[in-house]
C-alpha cells in the first residue's frame, strides 16, 4: 500500500469512527440530577498542577471534566455497550475506536503532509467571572493551546517533533503541517496527555490557580480541598449528548461529581462499603473477597493493571553500567514467590513494557528467546556467578528511591530481602511524591528507582521509558542504535511491519535488563448498582476518565431504597 493510499484510508476510518454508531445501549431511562462520588485510580495522588502547560502527566485526570481535546474514545464501542473495547489502557485508543470530541471530522493529506481538522461549531466556553465572558471555541484556541505547550520551558522533548506548524485556516479549521509522518499522530496532539484546549483568558488570569479553570467540558471545577476533594458542577451549556434506547439525552446527567483523594486504603474501602463512594476505580485484590461478603450488591470488573512495576537501574552509574550486574539482579528475584505472597496469585509476569491489550505488539514471555526467559527464572547461584565475573564476588550496596504514595513498597522490601541472599544490599529511601518525581525528571534519581508507570500506548512505551533524554527514563538508558530503530518504527505506516519492529525492540530491551522486571497485578473496579450507564471503563484518552463519568447517571430511587 502506498503512503498516500494509507493516509487516505486512515482518513476514511477516522471520519467513519466519528459518525458510526457503537454497540447496544442500556434501555433504562436516565435520571438527571444528584451527585457522584468517585475514588479514581489515582486516589492517593493529589493534583500536581492546574496549568496544562506545566506538562504534568496527571492534568487530564484532574481536569478532563473541564477541558476537552480534539479526539476521545468512542464510548459507544465499549464492552458494556455491546462493543469490543474495555477502555482501560492509560493512553491508547485503537484507531477504529476513536471519535471526534472538539473535532467534528479530520483527514490526513499529502503535499504537504498535514492533518486537517474541522472543529464543531457552537461549542462554548461558559462564563467564568473574573476570567472570561462566555464565547465560542474556535480554531485560534487550538493554535493558542498548541503554541503554549510547545513553548513551555517544561515541554517534554520529542512529543511535537514531527509538527512543522499549526495554523487556523478559518474559524473552525486547524491544519497541522508535518515535518514527517509519525504513527501515533492522533495521540501526540489529539487525545494525549498534553492536548487539552485551554482558552487564552485562563492562561492570562493564571492557569495554575484552580479558581480560574474553564473549558468546554461537561463540568466546571468549583472547589478544591487540598489533598481531599475536587468538586465539579454541571456545565448547563455543554454541547454533547448520549443516545440511550434510541433517544438522545443532553449531557452530563449528574449535577455534581466529587473526586476523592484518600491515601489510606482502609479508609477508602470503608467509604465504598458504606456508600459514601459510589465508585472505586482501583480496589486491591486483597480486599475483594471481604467486600463481596460485606457488600454483595457491588458490581465488579477485573483488569490487568496498566502500570509496569520495576526497579530502574541507572546504566550510567557503576555497577549498573555492566549488563552482567543487571542480569544478575533479575535472576536473584523470585517473582513466583512475590506473585504468591504479595499478590496472592493475582498477578502475572508480562513482557513489559508492552501491555496485553496491545494486539500485534505484545509478545508473551513464553515466546521469548532463552536469554530473556532466564532473566525471569529464579536462579540465585547464576546470579552470584555473574556478580563475581563482574568483579563483585561479595556483592555491593546501592540506594533505591520510592514514593510514599506507592502501594507496593512492601514488595520492594521483599525484593531487598531476596537480593540480600546474593550479597546485594538495597538501601530504601522513601520520598513524598512531588520530591520523588522531581528526582527523576531532573535526572538526579538514585542508582535504583522503584516505580510503577503507565505503559501509555504501543508506540510510546519504549521511547518514553528508554529513549535518550526522556523525562520518564529513570535508568538513563541511552543507545543511539536503539533510538534509530524507534524512529524507523514511528515512521513506518505499514502497521504489520511496525508491530514486528516493536516486538524486536521489546526483546532487545528486556535482554539488556535496565530494570529489575516485576509482576503486574490484577486490579478490580467496584461500583454500586445505582451507578448506571457504566461498565468499568477507566479512560477515554490519556489518563482521562472525564467523558466516562459525564455519561454516568444515578438511580436515586434505587440508592434510597437500598438505604443510602
Amino acid at each position: 500500500m502506498t503512503h498516500s493510499k494509507f493516509l487516505n484510508r486512515l482518513s476514511l476510518v477516522a471520519c467513519a469512527a466519528a459518525l458510526a454508531a457503537g454497540g447496544a445501549q442500556a434501555q433504562e431511562t436516565p435520571q438527571p440530577g444528584g451527585s457522584l462520588s468517585i475514588a479514581t485510580v489515582f486516589r492517593t495522588v493529589a493534583p500536581l498542577s492546574f496549568d496544562a502547560a506545566d506538562w504534568n502527566w496527571k492534568y487530564n485526570h484532574d481536569m478532563g471534566l473541564v477541558n476537552e481535546t480534539l479526539f476521545a474514545a468512542d464510548l459507544r464501542k465499549s464492552r458494556s455497550r455491546g462493543g469490543k473495547q474495555p477502555f482501560i489502557n492509560d493512553a491508547y485508543i485503537p484507531p477504529d475506536a476513536m471519535r471526534g470530541e472538539l473535532a467534528e471530522s479530520w483527514q490526513l493529506l499529502d503535499n504537504p503532509r498535514r492533518l486537517e481538522v474541522k472543529l464543531r461549531k457552537g461549542v462554548m466556553f461558559p462564563e467564568k467571572k473574573g476570567v472570561m465572558a462566555a464565547r465560542e471555541m474556535t480554531a485560534e484556541d487550538v493554535v493558542f493551546s498548541y503554541n503554549r505547550y510547545n513553548t513551555s520551558p517544561k515541554r517534554l522533548a520529542t512529543v511535537y517533533e514531527h509538527i512543522d506548524k499549526v495554523e487556523a485556516t478559518d474559524k473552525h479549521t486547524v491544519v497541522f503541517t508535518f515535518k514527517k509522518y509519525v504513527a501515533d499522530w492522533d495521540y501526540r496532539f489529539g487525545y494525549g496527555y498534553y492536548n487539552a484546549i485551554v482558552p487564552k483568558e485562563v492562561a492570562d488570569a493564571g492557569a495554575n490557580n484552580w479558581r480560574n479553570a474553564n473549558g468546554t467540558g461537561p463540568f466546571m471545577l468549583t472547589n478544591y480541598v487540598q489533598g481531599n476533594t475536587l468538586t465539579y458542577k454541571k456545565n448547563k451549556d455543554y454541547w454533547d449528548s448520549e443516545t440511550i434506547g434510541g433517544k438522545a439525552y443532553k449531557l452530563p446527567f449528574v449535577d455534581t461529581i466529587n473526586y476523592r483523594f484518600i491515601k489510606d486504603e482502609s479508609t477508602a474501602l470503608t467509604a465504598l462499603r458504606t456508600g459514601k463512594l459510589d465508585l472505586m476505580e482501583a480496589v486491591p485484590w486483597s480486599a475483594v473477597e471481604e467486600l463481596k461478603k460485606s457488600a454483595p450488591q457491588l458490581k465488579w470488573n477485573r483488569w490487568m493493571s496498566t502500570l509496569g512495576t520495576f526497579v530502574a537501574l541507572r546504566v550510567d552509574t557503576k555497577p549498573f553500567d555492566d549488563v552482567r550486574v543487571r542480569r544478575a539482579l533479575n535472576m536473584a528475584v523470585d517473582r513466583e514467590q512475590i506473585i504468591k505472597t504479595f499478590f496472592g496469585g493475582n498477578a502475572e509476569m508480562l513482557g513489559y513494557p508492552m501491555h496485553t491489550d496491545y494486539a500485534g505488539y505484545y509478545e508473551p514471555l513464553s515466546a521469548m528467546p532463552a536469554s530473556i526467559k532466564e532473566l525471569f527464572a529464579y536462579n540465585p547461584e547464576q546470579a552470584k556467578k555473574l556478580l563475581a565475573e563482574a568483579g563483585h564476588p561479595n556483592g555491593f550496596s546501592f540506594k533505591v528511591q520510592t514514593s510514599s504514595a506507592s502501594t507496593s513498597n512492601e514488595m520492594l522490601s521483599m525484593v531487598a530481602s531476596q537480593l540480600a541472599k546474593v550479597g546485594v544490599t538495597m538501601q530504601i529511601e522513601v520520598l513524598e511524591y512531588p520530591a520523588f518525581l522531581s528526582t527523576m525528571t531532573t535526572k538526579k534519581n538514585a542508582p535504583g528507582y522503584f516505580m510503577s508507570t503507565g505503559h501509555t500506548n504501543p508506540m510510546v512505551t519504549l521511547r518514553k521509558t528508554f529513549g535518550i533524554g526522556q523525562a520518564w527514563n529513570p535508568s538513563q538508558y541511552a543507545d543511539k542504535a536503539f533510538e534509530a530503530k524507534l524512529d524507523a518504527a514511528l515512521e513506518t505506516s505499514d502497521e504489520a511491519k511496525r508491530q514486528q519492529i516493536m516486538r524486536e525492540l521489546t526483546r532487545e530491551i528486556l535482554d539488556k535488563a535496565p530494570h529489575i522486571w516485576l509482576p503486574t497485578a490484577y486490579v478490580y473496579t467496584a461500583w454500586w448498582p445505582w451507578v448506571k450507564n457504566y461498565g468499568g471503563e477507566l479512560r477515554a484518552g490519556a489518563e482521562r476518565p472525564g467523558p466516562i463519568h459525564a455519561r454516568i447517571w444515578v438511580d436515586q430511587a434505587m440508592k434510597k431504597k437500598m438505604g443510602f
